[in-house]
């Protein structure tokens, strides 16, 4: 069973960082999709920010320059550096990971992931 775990949320000023970590235990694929999703109170959840074994990488319009998908695949780790952080970036957010490369238009929909993490919450506030 593979198993995702966040990690390195917390609370932040606007316009402060923080990077996210992803732990991904007891796979052997080479073949992926990989995605940061969050959801904000009252809202769905939306991806927003996706990394493939293939070396895409693409943004949600909202977090576009300001934040950054990588990987460490010795690590087997995810991360998302944030940067510039806005109120309206509070959520808890999510890694999660499908075993095989998504279509451009459509890697960033929840429905097409099969192993989502518990999550970590950012809350971003003066």
């Amino acid at each position: 069973q593979v198993q995702l775990e966040e990690s390195g949320g917390g609370s932040v000023q606007p316009g402060g960082s923080l990077r996210l970590s992803c732990t991904i235990s007891r796979y052997t694929y080479n073949t992926y999709s990989m995605a940061w999703f969050r959801e904000a109170p009252g809202k769905e959840r939306e991806g927003i920010a996706i990394i493939d074994s293939g070396g895409f990488t693409g943004y949600k319009d909202s977090v576009k320059g300001r934040f950054t998908i990588s990987e460490d695949n010795a690590k087997k780790t995810l991360y998302l550096q944030m940067n510039n952080l806005k109120p309206e970036d509070t959520a808890m957010y999510y890694c999660a990971v499908i075993f095989r490369i998504l279509p451009r238009l459509s890697n960033l929909e929840e429905r097409n992931y099969s192993y989502f993490g518990q999550g970590t919450q950012v809350t971003v506030s003066s």
